[in-house]
């Protein structure tokens, strides 16, 4: 069978929307799923529905790469959208035609150095991961290319200015906070380090927009199933390679001026990308409420016998703990519109019982202390502050917490503390070493014992919990009714 390129995509009778041609507006640094089911996704709407007219060019970030593949199927690839919405299963197909070309700059720096030299450059994305905005001294000027993403960022800007072009839009999707200010911060490392002009500099921080970002989807990535893969290669008439999975469910939150939301295409073309003078509050509900609506619950639903996500969605109990916990316990204590919250929540909902993914409670558990300090309990001490009493979903959140890292506990080992469920089976605990250390010396002890030497762990939680009035009691109370009668019954006690 064929491998997708535009001549056999016509071949097949595709009928979706296609552009072949049009300017390269964006650079891209970074090529792999997530961007392609994202960013380029995205500017691949605003072709079709708000006359953007631009293609994408990739600049693969490391050595090793995807350059080949994408040139030989000359930028197309193939997006599977997949999920729920409002409760009903999804499946959308898309072919993206927004890439032009990608380039290796281990091999031709100078192609990258020539697009920033185009006076259709627009935008300049990046996804170079976690580590990859950080300044070091190893870059220098003259290296092709520099060894840093902001390096490499930094040698593109100088290039531009010097070709008397205008500045444009930076657009950074790496998952740190403040991405797009780090990322400046960076660049104007490197002009200090290879001495560039003053009035390169007064061109980088006044003529650009370095905007930090909040992105939110989940990628999946690759199919897996071979059968599938077969099936679906059968049905669309060629091969993919570079087939693409990304779940339905997405939202992209820029920090910038006002001005970015008409200079962007993205309103126009009706994409889930917003504009906003601080993406902060954007950060905080993702946090409280996503993962907070995770780590709230999962604890208590993997000592109920649940092993996946979405199963916990299609138990009445289970959901409408996690949904009081969230529309009655954290969306009062956000600053933002309360609609806004609210259908947030909803696809929350909708994102854990995508019929695509086998998301196990067990991954989500790893590191929970963590995971509840920074999640949960930031929302556990507004609501006690706001309302003068305690929240009983997050209550009992914490209590499920506890007896998750102390039930039947069996050893601990170099893997982590290993305990045993209801359901019979061991399962293993995975958290800091001091953490487990400090479960393993408490295995034995009753629950108000165990409650109090938890709470008062300041290590763990960075203050002492036994002196938030009434929670200390609350939490052995509801200890006690996990051991004895199952954390369903904890969870149905809060929607009592």
């Amino acid at each position: 069978m064929a491998q997708l390129n535009y001549q056999v995509l016509k071949e097949t009778g595709y009928d979706g929307f296609i552009l072949e041609k049009a300017p390269e507006k964006v650079m891209q640094f970074g090529e792999g799923n997530f961007l392609r089911a994202f960013v380029d996704a995205f500017l691949d709407m605003a072709n079709e529905k708000a006359g953007f007219n631009g293609k994408v060019v990739l600049v693969q970030p490391i050595a090793q790469g995807l350059t080949e593949l994408i040139n030989q199927q000359e930028g197309l690839y193939t997006l599977y959208l997949r999920g729920s919405e409002n409760g009903e299963k999804v499946d959308r197909k898309r072919v993206i035609s927004a890439v032009s070309r990608c380039i290796n700059p281990y091999g031709d720096w100078d192609k990258v150095l020539e697009l920033a030299r185009s006076a259709d450059l627009e935008i300049i994305a990046s996804n170079t991961t976690e580590a990859g905005i950080v300044h070091e001294s190893e870059s220098t000027f003259e290296q092709t290319p520099p060894v840093s993403f902001p390096a490499k960022l930094t040698r593109v800007l100088y290039e531009r200015f010097t070709a008397g072009r205008k500045g444009v839009v930076i657009l950074s999707c790496e998952l740190i906070d403040n991405n797009g200010k780090e990322l400046l911060r960076c660049v104007n490392q490197y002009i200090d380090d290879w001495k560039l002009s003053d009035e390169f500099r007064r061109w980088v921080n006044e003529e650009n927009i370095f905007c930090s970002t909040l992105v939110d989807r989940i990628v999946p990535g690759r199919i897996r199933d071979p059968k599938e893969v077969e099936a679906l290669n059968a049905k669309n008439g060629y091969e993919d390679p570079l087939t693409d999975v990304g779940e339905v469910f997405g939202i992209w939150v820029i920090e910038g001026p006002a001005e970015l939301e008409t200079r962007l295409p993205f309103k126009k073309a009706g994409a889930p990308v917003i504009v906003v003078p601080d993406v902060t509050p954007y950060k905080k509900r993702k946090v409280r409420i996503l993962n907070g609506a995770h780590t709230g619950f999962v604890p208590g639903a993997y000592l109920a016998g649940f092993d996946i996500v979405r199963d916990c969605m299609h138990d009445d109990t289970v959901r409408g703990y996690m949904n009081r916990m969230l529309y009655e316990e954290v969306i009062p204590t956000l600053p933002l519109d309360k609609q806004d919250l609210e259908d947030f929540a909803k696809a929350v909902q909708d994102r854990f019982n995508n019929p695509f993914v086998n998301h196990e409670l067990m991954s989500i558990s790893l590191n929970s202390t963590s995971k509840w300090r920074a999640r949960n309990m930031p929302t556990f001490l507004d609501y006690v502050k706001e309302k003068g009493q305690l929240p009983p979903c997050l209550t009992t959140s914490f209590a499920a917490y506890v007896a998750f890292y102390t039930n039947d506990v069996q050893e601990l080992t170099d893997q982590g503390l290993i305990c045993r469920r209801a359901k019979g089976n061991t399962y293993t605990v995975s958290d800091d070493r001091s953490v487990l250390q400090f479960y393993w010396f408490h295995r034995n002890d009753t629950p108000e014992e165990l409650i109090h030497a938890v709470m008062k762990n300041e290590e763990m939680w960075g203050m002492d919990l036994t002196t938030v009035p009434g929670f200390e009691e609350a939490a052995v109370r509801i200890l006690k009714t996990i051991r004895a009668d199952g954390a369903k019954k904890a969870f149905a006690d809060c929607l009592a």
